[in-house]
């Protein structure tokens, strides 16, 4: 029997176990509690339910209990490589870790600190009651991260060490430090908002400001008020302290200096005059420079940065006769995995590296000497006036022309390059712009109303902009994130989520594509939006390898759609499916994809991506596919759904006309680059050179009206009584972001304005007698009239436009009676 003793023993229990069962189990005990005093200890009926729910609660605390201490008997024996700089530290750490709730620490590359600074959380008593998250910018990074910690700990990934990775995940009960990409320790806060199964955060690499990093910042500044027990350390190669520190309460900071070695720095300032005719570019630069190290100087590899792929294959192709004697390689994002890898193989030869700003932070290329900055990288950026994302040449900040130079430095002294003037480097902004402050930030807000963030007594962007954002992003991004959710449909009239922009807050990808799920449900295409909507998510899948370009894109061919670079997905999708059903083993399946210059790993990806949204789906009760395939028609709504503002109208043979009258051109590299039909849809539009469409699909203009709805602007003109109708029409032109979707039909002006409607009708229709009518008052009103025009004309008096005001007068006294 249930008495007061024992819920004694059960509160007293509550304290000792895992953070993340603490809240639920106080939360339960509470109510158990109160209702065992309304009843003054006489059970009655209730008494066999009360006891159930204290013994489930007592198997939970137990059960709890029992692992913490498990996990507390967990000592690893801890120790630190002597040669790393952070382990000069190492006393001032532990110090603050003890008696500060925010900590910053801001080390260059090498100085040890990702590796080990979940080591001295460790030894401060960390990672019991719940676990040390460690978090990275990237997949690759996260895993890497904890085959090492685990190497240095004795242990083996998944015991005390694990990690956790978008599709992937190793860990258990033991485990005490959890390496995980900040996009995953962002989704856990869905389900877990205060976050109670860590005891402490370790935010790695904050000075990429990434949208998620940002978001985390911001949210942990609030969580923290509210779990004291919570520490934090913010860690990054390069990052402006005092903001941060400001920002979190003035936290201490501790400087951990890098292990490199010292690095020569050469400006060259480039000829404006014949830069700006075009005579010189920086890939002449760039080239000039590598062909100089390379002629004067004898060991050493290079490596030179370049604002992008093009820019790199042109720099690759000058440097033609150095090809035999050198191994020189291009880096950029779009390479196969096995392209990348052969950067960090030995190699007899002297090694050339030619990259994007993936060489920064992201991948530590082995044997570098010489870097050569060219001061420039290609940022991706929305500009919500446009409402388009532009890609293109900015300069970079100080910060990334020192992580460049630090590059040089890494296995001794180095020499950089920087193919821009000293005065030009001063000039630069310190630090690199946070991405919050140029992207499109709908599906920030979708996340941010979906979680209840921002001040709770205010509304639509004014809620979101009380957020405390490291760098609040100006209102007039706020606004257009709200005008896009609102174009979507997923807001209500008081500027929250709707049913179906909650629906849509649940699925975990862009608000455009997860429209387009909710909107291929009514059409029952689901099957192959999903497919489609997953491969959006992914970069191409298609390979072009340098010396097979052609092979590759005759290889391609069998895939196309000649309307449709969305159904070129599918096919693709469906080829992968169907030799996979029949194949069944990884190595034929790489194979495959060898043969059809497919990348394997990106394929990978997109089935996990599909079977990631699927399951949320399912989850969500949405699942619902259908064996028969669906039309085109069906298809292409449904992608509509999500992409209305990327339509575009044929202008002229070469060109499209855009929302907002952008001048749009299609990608070369698509389907219909030479056979787009008058209206077309795109993925998206990105400007470099000129503003491309991207991933472009035919489409029929009379889906517009039906799907914009509320977006659609009417223009209507030229009122007048329709003899064969019989009733008042007005021409009307129909648009949708400015294009002309309806150019002239005839609707009954009275639903547009009732009043005008009956002015015309009764001037028109009535008083003028085009009224095809046998009503009797018609017939007699105009008889009457004509014998009164009869009388005025044997009177010799012309008095027809009086009567005509008379009749007018009349008939509007009775229709307005």
């Amino acid at each position: 029997m249930l008495t007061p003793e024992l819920l004694q023993d059960l509160d007293h229990l509550i304290p000792h176990v895992m953070q993340t069962d603490r809240y639920a189990l106080r939360k339960r005990f509470g109510l158990l509690s109160k209702t065992f005093k309304q009843l003054n200890g006489k059970l009655s009926d209730k008494g066999d339910a009360l006891e159930s729910e204290y013994l489930k609660l007592l198997e939970k605390a137990e059960a709890s209990a029992k692992l913490l201490e498990k996990r507390k008997a967990l000592r690893p024996e801890i120790v630190y490589p002597p040669l790393l700089p952070i382990t000069v530290q190492h006393h001032h750490i532990l110090e603050a870790l003890e008696n500060q709730q925010v900590l910053i620490v801001s080390g260059e590359t090498g100085s040890g600190k990702t590796t080990q600074l979940p080591k001295f959380c460790l030894e401060a008593g960390r990672g019991r009651k719940g676990r040390i998250a460690l978090t990275q910018p990237r997949r690759v990074a996260a895993t890497s991260i904890a085959r090492q910690i685990a190497h240095e700990l004795n242990s083996e990934v998944g015991r005390m060490v694990g990690y956790r990775i978008r599709f992937s995940e190793k860990h258990s009960d033991e485990t005490l430090v959890q390496v995980m990409t900040d996009g995953m320790l962002l989704a856990e806060t869905r389900s877990d908002r205060f976050l109670d199964q860590y005891d402490t955060i370790i935010l790695d690499e904050a000075h990429e400001r990434s949208l998620n990093i940002d978001f985390l910042l911001g949210y942990l500044l609030q969580l923290l008020e509210k779990r004291r027990d919570l520490r934090l350390i913010i860690t990054s190669a390069s990052i402006d302290t005092e903001f941060f520190s400001k920002n979190f309460g003035n936290a201490p900071v501790i400087e951990v200096s890098g292990r490199s070695f010292p690095v020569e720095i050469h400006y060259r300032e480039l000829e404006e005059a014949r830069i700006d005719t075009g005579e010189y570019t920086i890939i002449d630069a760039a080239t000039d420079s590598i062909r100089e190290l390379l002629d004067q100087t004898k060991d050493g590899d290079l490596l030179a940065f370049l604002p992008g792929e093009q820019e790199i294959r042109e720099v690759l192709e000058r440097l033609g006769p150095y090809h035999q004697d050198h191994l020189i390689l291009p880096l950029y994002g779009r390479l196969t995995v096995k392209e990348q890898n052969r950067i960090f193989r030995n190699s007899s030869q002297r090694k050339v590296v030619v990259a994007t700003n993936i060489a920064e932070t992201s991948l530590t290329i082995p044997g570098i000497h010489y870097v050569i900055d060219s001061g420039t990288a290609r940022i991706s950026r929305y500009l919500p006036r446009k409402r388009i994302q532009r890609l293109q040449v900015e300069l970079i900040a100080q910060s990334n022309a020192l992580q460049r130079a630090g590059r040089a430095g890494r296995v001794g002294p180095g020499v950089c390059i920087r193919l821009y003037s000293e005065e030009v480097f001063q000039q630069l902004r310190e630090y690199a712009e946070p991405e919050i402050l140029r992207s499109n930030l709908a599906g920030v807000i979708l996340q941010m109303l979906s979680h209840g963030l921002g001040h709770p007594n205010k509304k639509g962007p004014d809620r979101i902009a009380s957020f405390p954002f490291m760098n609040p992003p100006p209102i007039s991004a706020i606004r257009e994130g709200f005008r896009l959710l609102d174009e979507l449909g997923a807001l209500d009239s008081n500027q929250q989520l709707n049913r179906l922009g909650r629906q849509m807050a649940r699925l975990p990808i862009e608000p455009q594509i997860a429209r387009m799920l909710l909107e291929a449900l009514e059409e029952h295409a689901l099957r192959e939006v999903l497919v489609i909507a997953a491969g959006l998510s992914i970069q191409d899948p298609r390979e072009y390898p340098l010396e097979e370009k052609e092979k590759a894109r005759q290889m391609h061919r069998s895939f196309v759609h000649p309307n449709s670079d969305f159904l070129t997905l599918l096919n693709i999708w469906d080829s992968y499916h169907d030799e996979w059903e029949s194949l069944r083993t990884e190595n034929k399946m790489r194979k495959f994809c060898k043969k059809h210059y497919l990348s394997f790993v990106r394929l990978r990806e997109w089935r996990d991506i599909h079977r990631q949204l699927s399951m949320v789906l399912q989850e969500a009760g949405l699942l619902k596919l259908k064996q028969e395939p669906a039309d085109y028609g069906a298809i292409h709504r449904s992608i509509l759904s999500g992409l209305l503002n990327c339509i575009a109208q044929k202008a002229e043979k070469s060109f499209y006309r855009g929302s907002g009258g952008k001048d749009v051109y299609i990608f070369p590299g698509s389907t219909l680059a030479k056979r787009a039909g008058n209206w077309v849809l795109a993925a998206e539009q990105v400007e470099t050179s000129r503003l491309f469409a991207r991933k472009v699909a035919n489409i029929e203009v009379e889906w517009l009206e039906q799907l914009g709805g509320k977006l659609c602007r009417s223009i209507y003109s030229e009122p007048h009584f329709n003899e064969e109708s019989g009733i008042v029409e007005a021409s009307e032109r129909v648009t949708l972001y400015g294009l002309t979707i309806v150019p002239r039909r005839n609707i009954p002006f009275a639903r547009i304005n009732r009043a005008e409607a009956t002015r015309h009708f009764i001037q028109e229709a009535l008083v003028s007698e085009r009224l095809r009518s046998r009503l009797p008052f018609f017939i007699n009103n105009k008889k009457l009239k004509q014998q009164l025009l009869d009388q005025d004309a044997k009177l010799r008096r012309n008095r027809e436009y009086d009567l005509d005001a008379a009749q007018e007068a009349f008939y509007t006294e009775r229709l307005h009676g």
